[in-house]
């Protein structure tokens, strides 16, 4: 399928005979009416994207001699375009670089945050290429009740929890929208160029923008896509039309199918990508974990009693109402947070397919399966902070400045 898309991309409906509304996925808002959550196979339908299948996967291995990332093994990553393109220019000695994001909302980033940078560090470790990380304080300004300068204000806290997945100084990028615009006029020059290639009857039918929204909204898809062109940083690409992967959550992808159709009107390469699931709420797979809902969410802020606290009274489980019927039946790992949660974020695979059939055969109990997702949960944040404590506003700096990267000297 193309990568030509409208406002009917952003919903999907559900036509079966059951009673449910289908689900939304678009850049602001993720809803299900299903416990087990988005039907990402549907998705993949009605977004036009291609599933990461075992072909890719042993093909990814082949190529880079490396095993695959969890979060690929287990379809936490699920849906790509042209990452095949990618391999073979992996394959063929040629560079491309990493390029994802982060829309700084809160001053302190939640778990579900993590994956998409934790997945990019690993690609850029594999691949030992650049990486361009966008902060989008001009977006949430526009889109949140936020002033100007404290949406600067939280990307430059939010960078300091970028930095501690251990990203390397000498071959990342780190930039706010607010700041760069000022700072690098060939950045400026192609959102210009996007936003003159892109109308505003498409701009409306892509993300549903209405009459009443200001014009900051439907100007700023144009400065999203900036980023996938090499040409938007001069000061690391030289001349060099390069191509780009952007790992990111599959809500994002309108912004990349727009940027796909634009790019080669400018003579650039189609961004490919990498697409995630998303992290669920605390309370269930229905909605995505949120920074705008304290209760839905780990925070990398949280004490170990404060996690602790908030997977156990929070956490959907899918045991049984009864220890005797939940012994009897087992739980249902679909629809339970805790064992979901650890589909994410504990990497070793036979230790999870145990907690699995344990919890479905009802040996595992509710709140043990509770109590393995707390002391893990604990152990990631508790590292986090310690990396984190030791960054300084110098660090961010470092990070933030324009200059060349490594790949200059390759």
């Amino acid at each position: 399928m193309g990568d030509n898309l409208n406002v009917s991309d952003l919903k999907i409906e559900d036509t079966g005979t059951d009673d449910t509304e289908g689900d939304v996925v678009d850049p602001w808002n993720v809803t299900s009416s299903s416990n087990t959550g988005v039907d990402y196979d549907k998705l993949i339908a009605r977004f036009g994207s291609s599933k990461i299948d075992d072909v890719l996967l042993a093909r990814f291995e082949k190529v880079t001699g490396k095993p695959v990332h969890h979060l690929l093994r287990r379809g936490i990553f699920f849906s790509h375009r042209d990452m095949h393109s990618i391999l073979n220019l992996y394959e063929a000695g040629k560079p491309f670089f990493l390029y994802t994001g982060r829309g700084p909302s809160s001053s302190a980033m939640h778990i579900g945050h993590l994956i998409p940078f934790l997945f990019t560090k690993w690609l850029q470790d594999v691949f030992d290429v650049p990486l361009i990380i966008q902060l989008t304080d001009d977006e949430k300004f526009l889109w949140k009740n936020l002033k100007i300068d404290e949406a600067t204000k939280l990307a430059y806290e939010n960078t300091k929890d970028i930095i501690a997945c251990g990203f390397d100084p000498s071959n990342t990028f780190i930039f706010s929208d607010l700041e760069l615009i000022g700072q690098c006029p060939a950045f400026y020059r192609n959102i210009v160029r996007v936003q003159k290639n892109v109308t505003f009857n498409q701009v409306k039918g892509i993300f549903g923008f209405g009459d009443s929204d200001v014009i900051g909204k439907i100007a700023f898809p144009a400065i999203q896509a900036a980023p996938s062109f090499s040409s938007s940083f001069p000061f690391i690409f030289g001349d060099k039309n390069l191509p780009c992967l952007i790992p990111c959550a599959i809500d994002q992808d309108p912004y990349f199918r727009m940027t796909r159709d634009v790019a080669p009107k400018l003579g650039h390469h189609k961004p490919a990508l990498l697409h995630s699931s998303f992290l669920p709420a605390l309370q269930g797979a229905m909605t995505k974990m949120s920074a705008s809902n304290d209760l839905s969410a780990i925070y990398l802020t949280d004490t170990a009693k404060q996690i602790k606290n908030k997977v156990n009274k929070y956490a959907f489980s899918g045991g049984r109402d009864t220890i005797e019927e939940h012994r009897k039946l087992g739980g249902d790992c679909s629809v339970d947070t805790s064992y979901q949660y650890l589909k994410f974020f504990l990497e070793d695979d036979e230790k999870l397919e145990q907690i699995r059939k344990d919890y479905s055969s009802g040996a595992l109990l509710t709140g043990e399966l509770k109590k393995i997702l707390i002391d893990k949960l604990s152990e990631i944040v508790a590292s986090h902070q310690e990396r984190k404590s030791k960054l300084t506003d110098d660090d961010v700096k470092q990070f933030m400045k324009l200059r060349p990267l490594s790949f200059q000297t390759k």
